[in-house]
């Protein structure tokens, strides 16, 4: 319940200024908070003013509401969500009168103890009102007295409050301490605004709370609030201190307390000073100290302050971490990524043995290796230079896959043609349907099949079949010492001079004679053969009785029944001439051995033209 009280003042009235201000050292909880929520009227003796339903009261009234309606008297619209409870309201439409506006007794409070009382005030005049100046400003003095309403415990003054471009909730504290015996104190709040137009207030989460020292627990060991431990170097044993910064109290009394996860709190038995001795812990834990001014507080949470708790963290070592699943698959598929699950504050390291420094990777819950094998993972507390893990192996496998080739077969004309899957393997699926191994076809067409291995590995094999090309021979002729064999069409054949050794080649460098020329295709379904004259004139002659080169003697001749051959020098004069199938030449004339040089010959072939040429004699 926000509590909004709207005044209209006339009246001078004088003001007494007091500081106010925060508690500087440590908060309690809540001892009481107003926050009007829940409706209705505010218990009696807490305001003068009567009460109405709605939210638009007049002069010398009040309702309860989350909403502000006086809108024709220029208040603002809304009220910000800038408090603790952000609920109902109490909107008060204040009369002429100034002064006290407000008293309510707080109870339950510790005897002897340092508050901060609180609260959150508003101006909720809208700079566009009619007032002159933005409207008489808001000026609220605080008031807290003792329970027996005889002596004053503190009191202070807001200062002017200006209406602002938007709503603006601002919180206002006094600090003060409770008598020795007493539990209970008076609160009132005074007007100190003079009357006129303007001077309309709101007041929400009226909080009292203990507030006592800063306290801070140090020890040798650290600089911080956490002292960490790797369980290899448990039990721990340390000393903390407890130090209050004197900005509450002025007396001390301590009360050293544990909890197993800052929580529940317990009463170490014993432990009253300010400084405490931790002796072989082995398990992690917090600490905190409760301080008060007065021994009979430490009883009581809502009489005392805390320091903020001292951890002890003794750091496991971890489980090793969990595997996800070792890997497997082909050849040529992607590599996965290995994979371990640990505890959300535990990384993993990799390694590719189980007790080398041969780390792989860090700081990662996966690994992709690039090779198939065994690797390792560790998991470590993150943060921590602790021992981690043992290490447990994660695998990769990669499987080959069948081994094949595709193929490209001929098929002959009415011939069946084997064909053969490659490898052996578990299961084959042919396209045809069948799954053995070899199938028979007789139709040229591509044919394909799967293989499948024992680790379910596959690859595909496909195999292209033609029918055979015709084999023809159109011509056969030399070109200097090559015999050149021009098929009768264009087709994959092979050739040979002897019927055993083929090539792919049409063509054969070989010396001058008749040759028998076979021609078949690459099926083996036909192979013919044809015989051929080879005729190769010598390029040159060396006539000194090595038995190589020494006459010139033209090979192939002997295949035709009539021939011809004459020699001439460079001048044409004719130096022997006879048949040309005997015909030889020594390269002498009249016996008389003629020089190096250039020499010239004329064959004749009955049915052919003269062939005619020039060949060297070389002498050494």
């Amino acid at each position: 319940m926000k509590i909004f009280f709207l005044f209209t003042l006339f009246l001078t009235t004088s003001q007494v200024f007091s500081q106010l201000g925060f508690c500087e050292g440590s908060k309690g909880d809540p001892i009481f908070h107003e926050d009007f929520s829940g409706g209705g009227p505010l218990p009696n003796g807490t305001t003068s003013y009567d009460y109405v339903e709605g939210f638009d009261p007049n002069d010398g009234e009040y309702t309860i509401s989350d909403e502000i309606g006086n809108t024709i008297g220029g208040w603002f619209t809304y009220l910000p969500n800038s408090t603790i409870s952000n609920n109902d309201a109490l909107i008060v439409n204040a009369d002429y009168t100034a002064g006290q506006f407000y008293q309510y007794e707080v109870s339950g409070l510790c005897e002897n103890t340092s508050y901060e009382f609180s609260a959150f005030l508003m101006n909720i005049l809208s700079p566009t009102s009619t007032c002159e100046n933005g409207g008489i400003p808001i000026n609220v003095k605080f008031e807290i007295w003792d329970e027996t309403d005889t002596e004053i415990l503190a009191e202070g003054s807001t200062g002017d409050i200006q209406t602002k471009s938007s709503p603006e909730w601002e919180q206002y504290a006094l600090t003060f301490k409770s008598e020795p015996g007493q539990g209970s104190v008076i609160l009132r709040m005074f007007n100190n605004a003079d009357g006129g137009c303007g001077n309309d207030l709101a007041i929400d989460d009226i909080i009292f709370r203990s507030c006592g020292d800063l306290t801070e627990i140090s020890t040798p060991a650290t600089d911080g609030m956490e002292l960490n431990v790797c369980e290899e170097n448990a039990p721990v044993s340390l000393d903390l201190t407890a130090t209050p910064d004197f900005s509450a109290y002025q007396d001390h009394y301590f009360q050293w307390q544990e909890s197993e996860d800052n929580q529940d709190w317990e009463d170490i038995p014993g432990e009253n000073s300010n400084e405490f001795s931790i002796s072989q812990l082995g398990n992690s834990k917090f600490y905190r100290v409760m301080v008060a001014e007065d021994p009979v507080n430490l009883s009581n949470n809502l009489c005392s302050t805390v320091s903020e708790a001292f951890l002890v963290n003794i750091v496991e070592t971890p489980a090793p971490p969990v595997n996800t699943g070792d890997k497997a698959i082909c050849e040529g598929e992607a590599i996965p990524s290995l994979s371990v699950e640990t505890a959300d504050d535990e990384t993993v390291n990799w390694y590719a043995s189980e007790n080398g420094t041969d780390l792989l990777l860090e700081n990662s819950h996966s690994y992709k290796p690039q090779t198939p094998g065994t690797f390792y993972a560790e998991a470590i507390k993150e943060g921590f230079e602790c021992t981690p893990s043992s290490r447990i192996p994660v695998k990769l496998q990669i499987f080959e896959i069948p081994d094949v080739e595709d193929e490209e077969l001929q098929i002959c004309e009415d011939e069946a043609l084997e064909l053969d899957a490659g490898d052996e393997v578990l299961d084959y699926l042919w396209n045809t349907g069948e799954t053995t191994k070899e199938i028979s076809v007789t139709n040229p067409g591509t044919y394909s099949v799967k293989l499948t291995n024992a680790n379910g590995c596959s690859v595909g094999k496909e195999i292209e079949v033609r029918a055979v090309d015709k084999v023809g021979i159109e011509d056969i002729f030399s070109e200097e010492r090559k015999i050149i064999i021009k098929p009768t069409e264009d087709g994959d054949f092979e050739y040979s001079l002897d019927g055993t050794n083929f090539q792919d080649s049409p063509e054969f460098d070989v010396p001058g004679g008749i040759y028998t020329v076979y021609m078949r295709d690459k099926a083996g379904c036909k192979m013919i053969d044809q015989e051929f004259p080879h005729i190769v004139f010598p390029r040159f002659i060396t006539p000194n009785g090595d038995g190589y080169n020494d006459v010139f003697k033209v090979n192939g001749l002997e295949y035709f029944k009539n021939s011809t051959i004459r020699i001439f020098d460079r001048y044409g004069k004719l130096l022997k001439s006879g048949a040309g199938e005997n015909f030889s030449w020594d390269g002498t004339l009249n016996g008389r051995a003629l020089p190096s040089n250039d020499y010239w010959y004329e064959i004749e072939i009955g049915g052919f033209p003269t062939q005619k040429g020039h060949f060297s004699l070389i002498r050494q």
